[in-house]
């Protein structure tokens, strides 16, 4: 299945914080006070930790329903342990309402077809590049 490549723009604002847009959506980012920031966005691991959670979520729900597994809620938690500049661990809970028997399975399952937890186990090649653009 060949899916088209995604772009994602961000643009400074000053001090540590920036806008970043994603199709018609812009999220505000930024680092706390405690450590220079304002404080008036998400900081960019938690970002990291937010697609990793939601990406997972959506793989969950697709794969229940695909399998036609009832779920009565459905919640994932990321937490990332931090060493250094990067995070050492990635930990996912999955509190996904459904008989246990299936649980493990469906776990599996939605391993295989998330998108973000997939990238990570196996990173792409990462390139940086200057490159020159005007403001919009």
């Amino acid at each position: 299945m060949s899916v088209a490549p995604r772009t994602v723009s961000a643009r400074w604002l000053g001090g540590y914080r920036c806008d970043v847009t994603a199709d018609e959506f812009t999220l505000p980012v930024d680092e706390p006070v405690e450590v220079g920031g304002t404080g008036e966005g998400p900081q960019p691991t938690e970002l990291l930790l937010a697609a990793v959670s939601s990406c997972f979520t959506l793989a969950v729900a697709h794969v229940a329903r695909k399998r036609g597994i009832e779920l009565s809620h459905l919640r994932v938690e990321a937490t990332g342990t931090y060493d250094g500049p990067r995070f050492s661990a990635l930990d996912i809970a999955v509190d996904a309402g459904c008989d246990p028997s299936v649980r493990e399975k469906l776990l599996e399952a939605a391993a295989r077809v998330c998108y973000v937890t997939n990238t990570l186990r196996n990173p792409p090649s990462l390139t940086v590049a200057a490159a020159s653009a005007p403001d919009p």
